[in-house]
Formats: C-alpha cells, sequence, structure tokens
C-alpha cells in the first residue's frame, strides 16, 4: 500500500532575519476549547491523518502474528504483581499491587488487626473510559482520607477524588483542570488539599487549597511567570506544606507551617537566576539542597527553620557525585546519590556517623519506596537490574542489617540466563560514553546479533538500567538490548547535563552513533541490524542521530517524538516552551540558538538519503509533543528520502503523551515494537509456542 502523500503548502516564516518554508505547517491544529478529537478536526486534517491510519493498519498487520508471539511471553511471565509498603510504626499500612491476570493497579490499606480495606480498584474507574491514568495517590496524616488525580481525556489535566476512608464515600473533590504530578498533598492538619491548576496552556499556575470537608476553593499562590513550573509536597516530618517553584536554572521555596494552613507561604530563598534549590526537615531544622556558587553537583545546607538563616554545611559539594535526593527519618537521614553512574544510599546519623551502601552489580538502579513515615524504624528500597526484577529491601536504622523483603516472582523467568554488562564508547571528542547491555548468556548471545539500541539524554534525566520484562522478551528472540547513557542525561553529574543541552546538543546524538559503533566494533551488533528507540526527547536521539547517519540503522522506533524543534520553540504559546528555553535555546530571540536548533532539528534535516524503516507514535490529544511532530517528520522522509522503506505514523485519537496506565496496553505496544524491530532486521519470530529457547 503506497504511504499517504501530504500536499506540500507554502508556508514562509520570518524570524531574526532568516527566512524558512515550513511546508507541512497545515497538519497543525489546535481548537479554540476543549480537547483535539478526530471528528473536530479541518477537513483536509482529518482525512490526511485517517489515510495515516489506514496506511499504518495496513504496513503492520503483516506483524499481527509475531506481536502476538511476544505479547504471550510477556503475560506469561506476569504474576500478580505486588508493591509492599513499608511497614508503619503506628496505625496502617498502605500497598498497592495488580492481580494475577489483571491490568490495573488496586491499592489497599492493612490495619494492625491483619484486616485490609480496598482503597481504590482502577479498573472500576476505568470501565467505560477510553483513557484512563491515575497519579499522586496519598492518604492523609490522620488516615481518614485517600487522595488521587485522575485523567480520563488523555490530555493531562485531572480531576481530584477523595476517598473518605471511615465512609466509603468518593468525592471529586476538584472537577477538572488539575495537575496531577507532584500537584496535590494534604495538609499536616489533614483538614485540607492543597492542590495545583494549569491554566489554559496546560502551565500550572496558581496554587489553592480546598477543605476536605467542602466549600470554595482559597487561591494561595499564582504564579505569572511561564517559565516557572510548581510542584507541592509535605516536608518529611509534617512540619510545612512547601510550594516548590522551579525552571531548568531557576528554584524558590515557599513553606506553610503546620497548624498555620490559611497562612500566606513564606520565601525561603527569593529565586535568582542560575540557582535552584529545594527544602526539607530533619533534626529540628530545614534541609536545603542547592546548586548555588558553583556546586553543579548540589551541595547539602541546615537551615534554621525560623530565620531560614544558614547554620551550615551538612554535605560539601562533590565535582562528579551528585545528590539526587535526600529523604529525611527521626533516626537518619538517606541520602541517594551517583557515583561513576551508578547510584547509592548514604545513611547520615545526627551524631554525625555515615554508612553507605551499594551494589557490586556491572549495572543496577536503587529507588527509595514512597510514602515512608517520618518515625519507621527502617529505610525501604527496590534494587533490580536489567536482569534481576525488583527486589524489595530495609534497612534497619538501629543495626544497619539489611533485611530482604522479597523479589518479584515472575512466572518462568530464570534471571541467571542473562548477563549485564557495563561497557565504554569513545566519542570523536575523547568523551566515554557508557553503555548497559543485556544479553543472553548462551549460545544465542555468541558473536554479533541483532541488537535494539535505546537512549533519552536530556533535562538532566539518567536512563537508569531498571529491569523492563518487555526486554527480556525481546533478548530471548535474538537481540541484545543496550541503552545508550548519552550527554544530556546525568548519569556523570551536573557536567555530563550541561554538555548535551543548548549549543551542545548534538553531543548527544554524536555519543547515540559512539555507542552504535562501539557495539558493531566489539562484535556484540551485526552490521545492518541495529534498531534505535526513544521516547519524547529520546525520539529527538534517535531521529537526529538517524538524519546524521541514515544507513547505520536497521530502522527506527520514535515514540511521541520531538522532532519539530525549530517550530515548537518558536511557540511561545506551547505550554513547556518558556520552561525548556534554557535546555534548547530561544530562537525567537537569539540568532545563534536560531542557527543551533535549525542545523539539528530532525524535520528541517531530512536528507536525500536511504531511510530505515520508521515507526512513529503520537496521541491525538497530546500537548506537550503534539502529533504533527511526528507526522511532519514522515511526511518529509517520504518527500526527500529515497529508498521508499515505510515510514509509519500510529496515531491514538484517544491518548495525550502518555498511554493508558494499564499493564495490558504496555505489554501491546511493546509486542508492536518488537516485532517490527524483528523485521527491520529480518529475525524470524518463532511460532511454536516456546520462549524462543
Amino acid at each position: 500500500m503506497p504511504p499517504p502523500v501530504a500536499p506540500r503548502e507554502e508556508h514562509v516564516v520570518q524570524q531574526l532575519g532568516r527566512q524558512r518554508n515550513d511546508p507541512y505547517a497545515w497538519m497543525k491544529f489546535i481548537p479554540s476549547q476543549g480537547v483535539r478529537a478526530l471528528d473536530g478536526l479541518p477537513s483536509p486534517l482529518r482525512e490526511h491523518l485517517e489515510a495515516e491510519r489506514r496506511y499504518a493498519d495496513a504496513i503492520l498487520q503483516p506483524l499481527t502474528d509475531d506481536a502476538a508471539w511476544f505479547r504471550a511471553r510477556m503475560s506469561a511471565r506476569t504474576p500478580e504483581r505486588y508493591e509492599p509498603g513499608p511497614a508503619a510504626s503506628t496505625g496502617w499500612r498502605y500497598e498497592s499491587r495488580v492481580p494475577a491476570g489483571g491490568a490495573w493497579r488496586i491499592f489497599s490499606r492493612t490495619g494492625a488487626d491483619g484486616q485490609a480495606q480496598v482503597l481504590l480498584d482502577e479498573s472500576e474507574r476505568a470501565v467505560g473510559q477510553a483513557y484512563y491514568r491515575a497519579t499522586a495517590h496519598q492518604h492523609s496524616p490522620d488516615d481518614r482520607y485517600f487522595a488521587w488525580a485522575e485523567d480520563v481525556i488523555g490530555d493531562d489535566r485531572h480531576r481530584i477524588c477523595l476517598l473518605d476512608m471511615d465512609t466509603g464515600v468518593v468525592r471529586v473533590l476538584v472537577q477538572s483542570d488539575a495537575f496531577g504530578y507532584g500537584g496535590l498533598v494534604f495538609s499536616p492538619s489533614s483538614r485540607h488539599l492543597f492542590w495545583i491548576w494549569r491554566d489554559a496552556h496546560s502551565r500550572p499556575t496558581r496554587l489553592y487549597r480546598s477543605a476536605v470537608e467542602g466549600g470554595e476553593a482559597v487561591l494561595v499562590h499564582e504564579e505569572h511567570d511561564p517559565s516557572i513550573f510548581m510542584q507541592v509536597a509535605r516536608t518529611a516530618a509534617g512540619g510545612f506544606v512547601a510550594l516548590t517553584l522551579a525552571g531548568p536554572d531557576i528554584g524558590e521555596v515557599r513553606l506553610i507551617a503546620a497548624g498555620a494552613d490559611t497562612d500566606p507561604p513564606k520565601v525561603v530563598r527569593p529565586r535568582q537566576r542560575g540557582v535552584r534549590y529545594e527544602v526539607d526537615e530533619w533534626n529540628g531544622e530545614l534541609l536545603m539542597l542547592s546548586d548555588a556558587d558553583g556546586a553543579v553537583d548540589r551541595k547539602l545546607q541546615h537551615l534554621d527553620p525560623e530565620t531560614f538563616a544558614v547554620r551550615g554545611e551538612l554535605v560539601p559539594h562533590r565535582a562528579g557525585i551528585p545528590i539526587l535526593a535526600v529523604r529525611p527519618f527521626a533516626e537518619a537521614l538517606v541520602r541517594m546519590e551517583r557515583e561513576q553512574g551508578l547510584r547509592r544510599l548514604v545513611l547520615t546519623y545526627p551524631d554525625g556517623r555515615e554508612t553507605t551502601l551499594g551494589f557490586d552489580d556491572p549495572a543496577y538502579t536503587i529507588d527509595l519506596a514512597p510514602s515512608q513515615p517520618y518515625d519507621a524504624p527502617q529505610v525501604r528500597f527496590v534494587h533490580q537490574t536489567p536482569a534481576q526484577p525488583p527486589r524489595w529491601m530495609d534497612i534497619d536504622f538501629a543495626s544497619g542489617r539489611r533485611n530482604a523483603i522479597g523479589p518479584l516472582e515472575l512466572g518462568g523467568f530464570d534471571p541467571t540466563v542473562y548477563g549485564v554488562e557495563r561497557l565504554q564508547a569513545r566519542a570523536p571528542d575523547g568523551e566515554t560514553v557508557p553503555i548497559t547491555v543485556l544479553s543472553r548468556r548462551d549460545k544465542r548471545a555468541v558473536g554479533p546479533t541483532p541488537l535494539l539500541l535505546t537512549g533519552y539524554g536530556a533535562y538532566g534525566i539518567a536512563s537508569e538500567p531498571s529491569f523492563s520484562l518487555p526486554a527480556t522478551v525481546l533478548v530471548d528472540a535474538g537481540f541484545r538490548y543496550a541503552i545508550a547513557h548519552v550527554r544530556g542525561g546525568s548519569e556523570k553529574g551536573g557536567r555530563w547535563y550541561r554538555d548535551g543541552c543548548r549549543d551542545k546538543k548534538r553531543n548527544s546524538m554524536i555519543d547515540f552513533i559512539a555507542c552504535a559503533r562501539h557495539l558493531l566494533d566489539i562484535g556484540y551488533a551485526a552490521p545492518g541490524k541495529i534498531v534505535a528507540q526513544g521516547v519524547s526527547a529520546g525520539g529527538l536521539l534517535v531521529c537526529g542521530a538517524m538524519n546524521i547517519e541514515p544507513s547505520l540503522w536497521a530502522g527506527v522506533i520514535a515514540q511521541v517524538p520531538f522532532v519539530d524543534m525549530l517550530n515548537t520553540m518558536s511557540d511561545a504559546d506551547h505550554p513547556l516552551v518558556p520552561l525548556l528555553r534554557p535546555d534548547w535555546g530561544d530562537p525567537l530571540s537569539d540568532p545563534q540558538a536560531y542557527d543551533y536548533i535549525a542545523g539539528i532539528s530532525p524535520y528541517e534535516n531530512v536528507a536525500q538519503a536511504a531511510y530505515p524503516p520508521v515507526l512513529c507514535t503520537a496521541g491525538l490529544k497530546d500537548d506537550r509533543v503534539p502529533y504533527w511532530e511526528p507526522a511532519k517528520l514522515l511526511a518529509n522522509i517520504r518527500y526527500r528520502g529515497i529508498g521508499g522503506k515505510p515510514a509509519v505514523l500510529l496515531l491514538d485519537p484517544d491518548s495525550g503523551h502518555q498511554q493508558s496506565d494499564d499493564r495490558d496496553s504496555a505489554f501491546a505496544q511493546a509486542a508492536l515494537f518488537w516485532a517490527f524491530a524483528c523485521h527491520c532486521v529480518g529475525l524470524p519470530v518463532p511460532r511454536d509456542g516456546s520462549d524462543g529457547s
């Protein structure tokens, strides 16, 4: 089936003395009100997107059996998923699980008498909804209420629901336009819920306070700087509600003291360009985690809780050892930091003693379990590797003993048949780039194999070497799976991030190519059989690398990819553009930024070359990376590229930047990606019901 041919309509843009033509600008549509829907699009655009969907169905339909094999393997390994809550020192223990054969989470609590109470069954909330995703689940400090934010449209605009755990009654406390990601918290008194509202541009701009018993919401703070995002949380000991106002290179924290819910928030440090900080409390003092005074990997100071004056430095800045987070407990301060690219925990006791916890695995990650009580006698964390499913562990503060709570048991899964390696590629400028590789230990990993290489490399977000059940199934089919820890992330600290953003963003793409070439050189990847995969800004990474060396890739999978950089960063009304200018540059005011972005933006830089098969996903309701970005890129590849390989847009009319948050949707998408990857490299998928062995 021939692909849709998108009309090229001249659309000349004059900007900073420069001129460009954007022939597919007509694909962009923002409704005057409401959310996008297929039947509300202009006729030419609707017809084109419907043609894209028919083309995608026709191209991907032959992969149905292969995708079914992958999906069956994933489902066969999936038991009931249980995430044990931290042992409560008093009162209730809160937990979540996905039941065997189910797709959605069930949240519950268990009392000291062993009696369990179901708080939220997401499968019931999702009934009748084309899209459902919930976040920010939390209980009130007095254990009376349970709150969560849910999106039933797909546009990241949430409603906030409140369960009275005494009566079992669920109310919608906030009907719409709430910001769920770090956007709600109970006051220490449990009488109020503080929550964040999103404006017409989907930016979180207001903090409100609502009484849990009902009534009119009260405005607490309104932010007028569009480059600032906000989050709200309770400090660890429950002494304050903290409103954090921040961008990539600026920050400000305002505190509301416990018992003073209705008082205006107090500023800890006025915002200052070039300085970010966070605030928590421990041992009768405030803690400030800051990058001030050149501390790019951050330092930890303690402050007077009344005057906010600095009392001293708890942890100095150490270049190359970034402090990722702190979690205070009454008995110890737990610090998460990174050394040599891998996470470790450091426990600091009130008397100044310290204990460090790391692991010997070549590549792993650890995370602190959420919602742990301040007076808990231990800290709970989760350890995992690309070959080892998550396992929960406690560290007892008094003895320092490490206690295993239990691993996630997968049906028919043996972690010992997989090997994990940490390798180093050398970029052309001499920088070494870490790579995490997952392989089979048996004959399937002898010699070069097909390779799936993934990466992200943006906003200082590290690509952690986590366990991925779909990745293990792909490896069983005959692939190696690798993560390129390119510049732009934070795997090697603040410098690593800064060396992969703004006018150094091309480094990320060159690093990604260097990782692919290194795996070819050492015989891990077979020539012509490398598939690249990236999500969002990771889509920019892989599509940028594809433009630089299109012949290197057997295929490219780009999920909701940020590929129309120049036009998006020139749109001041885009929800994220003012916030992210420090990461990408401002082509509206800076000619050098314009020229640099114009030189790397995937849409503008499609070459007259043979392109590999490309599969892009998009959500029609996505405001972060709208559908027109991948649609324009694919139209340009079809127009300029040669060779006629498929360039496919997989458009979901019901979702936004993320798909529905159920296990079935996640497995179905991964299975299709793996079937596409196998087709790109010519690898037959087993048909006999085996696991690939």
